[in-house]
């Protein structure tokens, strides 16, 4: 009996503890300026693992252990962060918080283009982009590249197609710029670029960009993008503008998966491919006593290739088109010819051969990385910083159909009906960056050191190497890797003064400098990936190397590096509350190729209320990069019977001596901006800036400059033969191209955003933005070496039509983007609708002249296309939430290439095609419908998709 209650009093007794812990407490909701209530906010007890999640509604609610004086942490992706002290007794206390929303009100958002006090996108003194994860979790992108391509109007970037190793690493552009133009921070440190430069025919051939992609979405908490030119302030390649990627501090545990395919319908099919798996975590955690934190996030990404291929339209596929005899009849040609592509049809109607040949759109692709973001604090002045990432991602890309024809680049007793080759990659990207900043006197100081690496190794798959004795190729090789590596040490000093009275208002002050070793290599593939066997087909030597992709020959292999050494003073005044004033200089000294200083002004002046006329002007300039001075490769190409030698070679060989070019020059800009920035009203926030960038000693990567030649013989006069003779008497080298300063450019243009929010009742509201950029390149002047203007026929091969197009016009002259959120109770409306202008491309040869037989339709523009995106997403909880939608959701695909009506898929059941030529057109016999020397939005259709995401 004693037992029973002395056990029942016990538990009375730890009810009652119980009740008294559980009842001190904290509960409340988390609401914006407005008053609408925020999901997913955290809020942390400061120093302690207490901590949680507010839900659908805003509401949160916290324990505690016990009575006492605690310091309250509210956080929410894209708000101001807020800290309040509270006293918790045995009670549970109703504390409301309202976040001050980054885009209406003033706080510390913005870190770049500025060394002074951050600020707002619309207080800042130069033109910055702020996109928070909250404004692109709900649409259907996945990777960096294409959500910038949405989300930013002066930002463009497309997936490239049968382009090597372009087709696995996105290049991109700020304000109509080339990739290599632009400056991608980390934590406001500098990111490496990848080890690939771009040599195929797509945007941005000859540069060198960064690989956004290899940074997981899942680790991002902002990206600012600084519309500006900032090499005075941060060094090479800022000429167009920064990116700098803020990654995530302390959040709650985030995990969410995405499921999606294209459900299109084009050239008369019905297509779902390009299923896309993407899963990704986060998490932030706080050591206690307010010691620091550390973010791990992780993404997985999976996405399968998708095909928007044409038919090919050659007429026979097994054999080589007939000629007519000399004697021979019309009517007798034209039924030899049917008799001929009877059987060939009915071959490769037997055998499987499909006239659908070709992979052409986004490759297959497999990404999953992560990245670690901390700070420990020694003090309350003194922090140790760090960060480190590292993402692994293989891809696998078709390049051109070996038909059975092609006897020179075949083994057919391996490849009786042909092969469609493929350059598979592995890319590996490694970083690290850590630092101490704290006190130092009255100053502020930064020292960080940081380090990253960029591999891509290629091996080439479902190929020959066709010079190889009949039926002893491997089908795979190993074709060689590019590596670059860039570690970079920083010192900055700061220090804000401020002034009681007077004239000046508050002076910042900063200096710094900076060193930084870069080192490029090129490793040799196997043997028997770039060697020839001497198989002979008949007397015609067959091809060596790798079929799509011969791999890198010790010849090509190296080893580069470089050092430089940069210092620099920024200097940002205030006037009162309405004048600010910026002046900044910056000195870098290369090793390889001697010293810049480059400098900027800046200047902002508030008229009225919250509205202000801003301006900057600056000069630049973009170091040429280890991949342009050295990248080299060499293939074996067939002029007549003869094996000559195709050469990219760097401006170290005395072939480039022989065409008067020397070692590169920075490219070396200008640039101004104006503009108008402010809030109306309290929710109508806009930012209107004009620009005008000059560009000179751009750098270009020249066409072949092959030997002349007339009916398969050389031309002993021609100017490319008397050059190439000087280092090549043999005739062993057919062509070769190479880099060279010699383009002057200028581009002009407008950024327009404004955003205005409306509250629509205690739980609804509606954010309404609209953000345009308008912009315009033009080629001013063409100068080569001495010796190439000399030459007509050398200054015509150096920068034709075609590469005059990649610069002007090959990516949207303009770009207008609307998006609409509506939020009701726990549902989520979202449209977006993007306006992409046209693009232009021009002809190599041009067809406007009546003496090159060319159709003037080859010169092609592509009209504007509006891009639709809508999703809605449901808060199930304060937990869980759903979200479906489609991207492209009317399936607007860019205009057809033009084909010449002799060589249309139609014609491919009648005598007709006797007639074809594959030169008359650019779809490469039928083969590509869609453009891809521009880059305007994609050509893969309709994208749907579902979102589960889980925020606790």
């Amino acid at each position: 009996m004693i037992k029973i209650l002395f056990k029942n009093s016990l538990i009375l007794l730890l009810l009652f503890v119980s009740n008294h812990l559980l009842a001190q407490g904290l509960k409340g909701k988390v609401t914006d300026s407005a008053g609408l209530a925020i999901p997913g906010a955290t809020v942390q007890v400061v120093g302690s693992k207490i901590g949680t999640s507010s839900d659908g509604n805003g509401l949160y609610a916290l324990k505690f252990p016990s009575a006492g004086a605690y310091k309250v942490r509210i956080s929410f992706t894209g708000y101001q962060t807020s800290e309040v002290a509270v006293q918790i007794d045995n009670t549970v206390k109703t504390m409301d918080f309202a976040l001050q929303d980054t885009k209406e009100l003033l706080s510390d958002v913005v870190v770049v283009g500025s060394r002074s006090t951050p600020r707002t996108n619309i207080e800042s003194v130069v033109p910055v982009d702020l996109i928070s994860t909250k404004d692109v979790k709900v649409f259907a992108q996945t990777d960096l590249t294409q959500i910038l391509n949405f989300v930013a109007p002066s930002f463009s970037s497309n997936r490239q197609t049968v382009s090597d190793g372009t087709d696995h690493i996105d290049p991109a552009s700020l304000r109509g710029l080339g990739p290599d133009q632009v400056l991608v921070l980390v934590n406001g440190k500098r990111r490496h670029t990848t080890a690939l430069v771009n040599i195929n025919g797509t945007f941005g051939r000859g540069s060198v960009g960064t690989d956004l992609n290899s940074i997981p979405v899942s680790a991002i908490e902002r990206i600012e993008v600084l519309r500006d030119g900032a090499a005075a302030q941060y060094g090479s390649d800022a000429i167009a503008g920064v990116i700098n990627i803020v990654l995530k501090k302390v959040t709650p545990y985030s995990f969410s998966t995405s499921f999606g395919q294209s459900s299109s319908n084009a050239l008369g099919r019905d297509f779902s491919d390009g299923r896309t798996f993407q899963v990704d975590f986060s998490k932030g955690w706080a050591f206690k006593n307010d010691k620091g934190f550390i973010n791990f996030a992780a993404q997985y990404l999976q996405r399968g290739y998708t095909n928007r291929g044409g038919l090919d339209t050659r007429p026979l596929l097994y054999s080589a088109s007939p000629t007519k005899g000399s004697t021979e009849t019309e009517a007798a040609f034209q039924a030899r010819f049917a008799s001929l592509k009877a059987a060939d049809d009915a071959r490769a109607a037997a055998n499987g051969l499909d006239r659908n040949n070709m992979r052409v759109g986004n490759s297959d692709s497999k990404n999953g990385g992560g990245f670690l973001n901390g700070q420990f604090n020694f003090g309350k002045t003194t922090q140790l910083y760090y960060a480190a990432g590292f993402t692994h991602k293989t891809g696998s890309a078709a390049g051109f159909y070996r038909l059975p024809t092609q006897t020179t680049q075949i083994d057919l007793s391996i490849y009786p009906n042909g092969f469609l080759p493929f350059i598979d990659t592995k890319i590996n990207d490694y970083s690290f960056s850590a630092g101490l900043r704290g006190k130092l006197g009255t100053w502020d100081y930064d020292l960080s050191n940081t380090s990253g690496e960029n591999t891509i190794a290629f091996n080439i798959n479902n190929t020959v190497n066709a010079s190889l004795p009949t039926g002893t190729s491997p089908t795979s090789f190993y074709a060689g890797e590019l590596l670059f590596r860039q570690n970079t040490s920083n010192l900055d000093l700061n220090k804000k003064h401020t002034f009681d009275g007077g004239f000046l208002t508050s002076l910042n002050t900063a200096f710094g400098g900076e060193f930084r070793v870069d080192n490029y290599q090129i490793k040799e593939g196997e043997l028997l990936s770039y060697s020839n066997g001497g198989r002979l087909i008949g007397t015609s030597p067959t091809a060596s190397g790798a079929q799509v992709f011969p791999g890198f020959k010790p010849s090509n292999a190296l080893d580069k590096s470089r050092h430089n050494v940069g210092a620099y003073a920024d200097f940002e005044a205030e006037f009162g509350t309405r004048v600010t004033l910026g002046a900044a200089g910056r000195y870098e000294n290369y090793s390889d190729f001697g010293s810049n200083f480059s400098y900027k002004f800046t200047g902002k002046v508030k008229l009225f209320g919250d509205v202000s006329i801003r301006g900057a002007y600056s000069t630049g300039f973009r170091a040429p990069s280890l991949h342009q001075q050295y990248f080299n490769n060499e293939s074996t190409q067939f002029v007549g019977t003869n094996a000559t030698q195709v050469l990219t070679v760097n401006n170290a060989n005395p072939i480039v001596a022989q065409f008067g070019v020397g070692a590169l020059k920075p490219e070396i800009s200008k640039s101004g901006s104006l503009g108008l920035a402010g809030k109306i009203a309290k929710t109508f926030t806009f930012t209107i800036d004009a620009y005008n960038i000059d560009i000179s000693d751009r750098i270009v990567f020249s066409s072949q400059y092959a030997r002349e030649r007339s009916a398969g013989v050389l031309v002993p006069t021609g100017v490319v033969n008397q050059i190439l003779n000087t280092v090549d008497p043999a005739a062993q080298i057919n062509s070769v191209q190479f880099f060279t300063n010699a383009i002057t450019t200028n581009t002009a243009g407008i950024d327009v955003v404004l955003t205005n929010r409306f509250n629509l009742g205690a739980k609804s509201s509606l954010i309404l933005s609209v953000a345009g950029n308008v912009n315009k390149t033009v080629v001013r002047g063409i100068q080569g070496s001495d010796k190439i203007e000399s030459d007509p026929t050398l200054k015509a091969k150096l920068f034709d039509r075609l590469e005059r197009s990649r610069f002007e016009s090959s990516v949207p002259k303009n770009k207008l983007n609307i998006t609409a959120t509506y939020n009701v109770s726990k549902l989520s409306f979202v449209a977006r609708t993007v306006r992409f202008g046209e693009v232009t491309y021009l002809n190599a040869i041009d067809p406007n002249i009546p003496a090159n037989g060319l159709p003037t339709q080859l010169d092609q523009t592509f009209a504007p296309k509006w891009v639709t995106d809508f999703s809605v997403s449901y808060a199930a909880s304060k937990t869980w939430s759903v979200t479906v939608g489609a991207n492209n959701i009317f399936d607007v695909y860019p205009d057809k290439l033009y084909i010449d009506p002799r060589n249309n898929e139609n014609n491919l059941s009648g005598v007709s095609t006797s007639n074809y030529s594959g030169g008359l057109d650019n779809t490469s016999n039928g083969r590509f419908l869609y453009p891809r020397a521009v880059s305007q939005f994609g050509f893969s259709g309709r994208y749907v998709y579902g979102k589960i995401a889980c925020t606790f």
